[in-house]
């Protein structure tokens, strides 16, 4: 009895099904590229590339090497790592610039507040906007994801000498991290068009978040939800 091929031969609709996907692919990493990707020369590699890389799986599935599924999954997964890498990036960038506002904010506090609130909430912000530009920073510029900055070494430290481990101080340096960020939105602060005559009145103030920048209060935002993400990672590794 002959045994039956393993792959049967593509129709048109099959082919022209995982030629649309790799054509998504390709317009996928021509988009990635230009968020990311500043160099024209390599931007334009970089979406050559991916473009060969698609078309070879169509040309695999043409010529039987690959079913229609198989062809799919590939491109599916190729499309996932892009968008997995995308975020990464995205991620070290929005913590590079919300590290920035801590550091900036910090400095404002201390300022405002003639030292008086210093100790209790600006310096610890300006420690931990300086670590967080430094870690993003070199992530970013060395393409890693481990870079682990003076302060956080400061809280895994003191975990450890408390009886806990390294994963419990990172979580503390998230906690104290979204905890700066909240205090930093919340606080008063004078109203642009604020004056006085012998000193300032309540009404002279207004919480701080509502005087930030869309922009600003976005990148706020979305480096807590970040921040909050690790903590929750780092909950569920230790059950």
């Amino acid at each position: 009895m002959k045994k039956e091929s393993r792959h049967t031969e593509p129709t048109f609709h099959d082919i022209w099904v995982v030629s649309q996907a790799a054509g998504n692919l390709t317009n996928q990493a021509c988009t990635i590229s230009a968020r990311h990707i500043q160099d024209g020369i390599v931007r334009l590699q970089f979406n050559r590339e991916v473009a060969y890389y698609a078309r070879s799986i169509v040309r695999d599935v043409e010529e039987g090497r690959k079913t229609v599924d198989q062809g799919l999954i590939e491109i599916k997964e190729e499309q996932r790592s892009l968008m997995s890498q995308s975020m990464e990036v995205a991620r070290k960038g929005v913590g590079l610039i919300a590290g920035a506002l801590q550091l900036k904010t910090g400095a404002e506090i201390c300022a405002a507040s003639l030292g008086t609130l210093c100790a209790v909430a600006g310096l610890p912000m300006i420690a931990h906007g300086s670590n967080n530009v430094y870690e993003n920073g070199r992530n970013l510029w060395e393409g890693r994801s481990d870079t682990e900055g003076p302060v956080r070494k400061l809280y895994q430290s003191a975990a450890v000498k408390l009886g806990g481990t390294k994963e419990e101080g990172d979580i503390a340096y998230g906690l104290v991290d979204i905890a700066t960020s909240i205090y930093s939105a919340g606080r008063m602060v004078l109203k642009p068009d604020s004056w006085r005559l012998f000193r300032y009145v309540d009404a002279d103030y207004m919480r701080a978040f509502k005087s930030a920048s869309v922009g600003g209060f976005a990148i706020d935002r979305a480096s807590e939800i970040f921040t909050a993400g690790d903590i929750l990672e780092g909950l569920n590794s230790r059950e």
